[in-house]
């Protein structure tokens, strides 16, 4: 169903009532599917009632996703059983950053929140719900990019970073060893930073965290998870990208253990293109190694 049909004189207008609210209805040809057609002040009330609607209908225990790619109104009902997904594209305009800052702070936590942006944003506040996300998907272009507010504030389970430049590993020493002593990031499931054009990660990055290695000969144990929610139209995997990696990092308060993997890749165009990757087992360092072939 699709909410807030702006051509009402396509097709013919039918009524129904809907928790005890006449909403009127259209059913769109191409699509197929019913179309709600109201007017704008009548945003609230007209969801709220379709949804009581499916609830009643579907019971509670059904899982509801209000999602939405595009922040004109910057509008999220009052509804009851929802997660929230939003995918967002920012362009250079600070104003409109700011406005998103303001609409995060007004609004429920989101399940998933995707962030797209073509320049450096500003850094949104330690405090900002983007980073209470149980899962979050930013991809930066065409600009040096900072991955320290996200190191550093992340409290959901599941973060993929895409950008064109990296160049600061002090961050995700910080990150790693915040882990490994319990500091921070007990949700944490699944890592994966991605970039473009990057000077090679130097091997040392590895000793410095403390890794522990899997003999070479043995093979390692594969990390996967179901992602926290998918978006439809990415088409993508509805599992996280398998991590196999003959390095792990151990946390220090309970013995659960985390498998790091670095890889590398050339472009067409013939640039590196580098990938880590940080997965979370539900295991002890002794269940681990005994998954080890």
């Amino acid at each position: 169903m699709d909410l807030r049909n702006p051509r009402r004189d396509r097709n013919d207008i039918f009524q129904l009532n809907v928790s005890g609210k006449i909403i009127d209805f259209q059913l769109c040809t191409n699509k197929k599917r019913a179309m709600a057609s109201y007017q704008e002040s009548e945003n609230e009330s007209v969801i709220v009632s379709i949804q009581n609607y499916l609830l009643d209908f579907f019971g509670s225990s059904m899982q509801y996703h209000w999602r939405f790619g595009y922040l004109q109104h910057y509008f999220i009902p009052r509804l009851k059983n929802v997660s929230f997904c939003i995918d967002i594209c920012l362009e250079e305009d600070l104003k409109e950053m700011e406005k998103l800052e303001t609409f995060f702070s007004s609004s429920p936590v989101f399940k998933w929140i995707g962030l797209k942006t073509m320049s450096t944003i500003k850094p949104f506040t330690p405090e900002s719900k983007l980073y209470q996300a149980e899962s979050i998907r930013i991809s930066q272009f065409w600009d040096n990019f900072s991955l320290s507010a996200i190191l550093r504030h992340f409290k959901g389970r599941q973060a993929t970073v895409m950008c064109d430049r990296w160049e600061n590993s002090e961050e995700l020493i910080e990150f790693v060893n915040r882990w490994k002593s319990g500091e921070a990031f007990q949700k944490l499931e699944h890592l994966k930073f991605k970039f473009n054009r990057n000077e090679i990660l130097d091997k040392g990055f590895l000793n410095e965290i403390g890794v522990k290695c899997i003999d070479a000969t043995k093979q390692p144990p594969t990390h996967t998870l179901p992602k926290v929610y998918n978006w439809y139209y990415q088409q993508t995997e509805p599992t996280t990208d398998p991590i196999i990696s003959h390095t792990y990092v151990v946390r220090a308060t309970d013995n659960r253990v985390a498998s790091i993997l670095i890889q590398e890749d050339m472009s067409r165009s013939g640039e590196w293109i580098e990938t880590i990757y940080f997965g979370v087992w539900d295991k002890t360092e002794e269940e681990f190694l005994k998954l080890i072939d």
